[in-house]
């Protein structure tokens, strides 16, 4: 009599870890479909008008993405508890820095978070004079369409998504994506006009 439950407990953790077998499976062919060019929702905002972006930032101050018309914006979806987004902070911080006489912004959007969280990354990444808007509900990132972190959003100067990257961008992404869209550089001290 002792064998019949036994048996039960068996099939049931078998069917258990059968059923969780199928899940990943399924998780990992939706990612593999979703990188092949199956339907994105957020793929078909390239080319529309950016969601609206405005409120306090994390430095007390206030930023509104319709006022920074005419610049090209990029709009990093990040978290304090994410590796990928650890890495890729100083990159975006260094590409601010390089191409901000261009007319280059980067505003985070820190996801579900709170601001000393969000402070000791910025500080630790190199990355604390990035304009931060705090997200903690997630409301934010879920009108742009993210489901994760990081995600990157490029808006031209026309206010209109350009590009988005689910996953870290890298220097090269940057390169191919933001340069063009910032034109020719402004001729330095002595040089002529190109």
């Amino acid at each position: 009599m002792s064998r019949t439950p036994r048996i039960t407990r068996r099939r049931v953790l078998a069917t258990v870890a059968a059923l969780l077998v199928v899940s990943v499976l399924g998780v990992v062919l939706a990612v593999a479909l979703g990188r092949d060019g199956a339907a994105d929702p957020t793929a078909d905002r390239i080319g529309r008008p950016a969601p609206g972006l405005a409120g306090p930032t994390l430095d007390g101050g206030r930023v509104e993405l319709a006022g920074l018309r005419g610049s090209v914006v990029l709009v990093n979806v990040f978290a304090s508890w994410c590796g990928p987004c650890r890495d890729e902070l100083p990159l975006l911080a260094d590409a601010q820095r390089r191409w901000a006489a261009r007319g280059f912004r980067v505003i985070g959007v820190d996801v579900r978070d709170g601001p000393d969280a969000a402070r000791a990354l910025l500080a630790q990444t190199g990355a604390d004079q990035l304009t931060v808007l705090p997200d903690p509900t997630g409301v934010i990132a879920v009108d742009w369409g993210a489901v994760g972190v990081p995600e990157t959003y490029l808006v031209g100067p026309d206010g209109r998504i350009e590009a988005w990257e689910r996953g870290p961008v890298t220097a090269g992404w940057l390169q191919r994506r933001v340069d063009p869209l910032l034109g020719k550089p402004a001729p330095g001290p002595g040089e002529e006009p190109g």
